[in-house]
């Protein structure tokens, strides 16, 4: 079963995920809080249906964590001017700080993911694994 390239993938795939929810859990937070806060971060304020397809959170899991990030205050919903009925997603000052500080955490995650590899082969399996993602993506 080694030599398939499918069970390797699902067998790290399991490893990376426990190192995820563990390294987040530590911190009282979970993936989702890091890739929403990023987004923020990276995209600036938007939807909730624009964040979730920023960073591919199902709506339902989505409003989930962003309750979540809200009652600690990482985040603030506000009526979008354009559309009231739809609500905009900000980060607040503490938002961006727990960004930061998650942003070293799975930073942390990768180097324990990744540590047999060298920086090079770290940026080849990258580039590979985004261009078999955006090849099954494309369908």
């Amino acid at each position: 079963m080694d030599h398939l390239p499918s069970w390797l993938l699902s067998q790290v795939s399991s490893h990376a995920h426990r190192l995820v929810t563990e390294g987040f859990g530590a911190a009282g937070a979970r993936g989702y809080h890091y890739r929403l806060l990023d987004s923020l971060v990276t995209g600036g304020p938007a939807s909730q249906a624009a964040l979730g397809r920023r960073t591919g959170i199902y709506l339902s899991d989505l409003v989930g964590a962003l309750n979540e990030l809200e009652s600690a205050g990482f985040v603030r919903r506000s009526a979008d001017p354009a559309d009231k009925r739809r609500n905009v997603v900000s980060l607040t000052a503490a938002g961006r700080e727990r960004a930061a500080e998650l942003g070293e955490r799975a930073a942390a995650i990768q180097d324990e993911l990744l540590a047999p590899l060298s920086a090079a082969e770290r940026e080849q399996l990258t580039g590979l694994l985004r261009r078999l993602l955006d090849h099954h993506a494309a369908r």
